[in-house]
């Protein structure tokens, strides 16, 4: 035991997190760390994501990716999501898992639930690069038509 004194009735208490609505999120790895599975006869990519944009910025979100497993499905779409995670980072020739950090990608968050205790909980989905998000929330700027500006001239400069 360690003695440290503290005083409950000072401090509000937790009330947990509510579950992340399902969509569209840009988000950072802020982890990536090779592990060894339980069983100890495989290998998996344990990942941290924090959404970085939003109402939910600060949040984060856990992912683990099976790499080496005797489940040659498990690992096929381990690898398939890892693919995914080096395309929207931009890191096709991975050599060390810190590569994948600190580069804003899209995750696609949803909902599965727990077969034990059917509790919902947040899962990614969907893996994309920034390059092709577009907020559902705000329109693109249309800057407007001027005779300096024709439509058919607009981003082309």
């Amino acid at each position: 035991m360690s003695q440290y004194s503290f005083n409950a009735a000072e401090v509000e208490p937790s009330t947990g997190f509510d579950l992340i609505p399902s969509g569209d999120y840009v988000a950072v790895i802020n982890d990536a760390e090779l592990k060894d599975n339980k069983a100890g006869n495989g290998k998996y990519i344990s990942f941290e994501f924090e959404i970085i944009e939003g109402d939910f910025t600060g949040r984060k979100i856990w992912s683990n990716l099976n790499v080496e497993h005797p489940n040659v499905e498990a690992v096929k779409i381990g690898r398939a999501d890892l693919s995914a995670i080096c395309r929207a980072v931009n890191v096709l020739n991975l050599q060390d898992t810190l590569q994948l950090t600190n580069i804003p990608l899209v995750i696609q968050i949803g909902q599965k639930k727990n077969k034990d205790t059917g509790d919902l909980f947040n899962v990614i989905k969907k893996y994309s690069g920034k390059q092709n998000y577009a907020p559902k929330s705000a329109p693109a700027y249309q800057q407007p038509s001027t005779p300096s500006n024709p439509p058919w001239a607009r981003g082309n400069k």
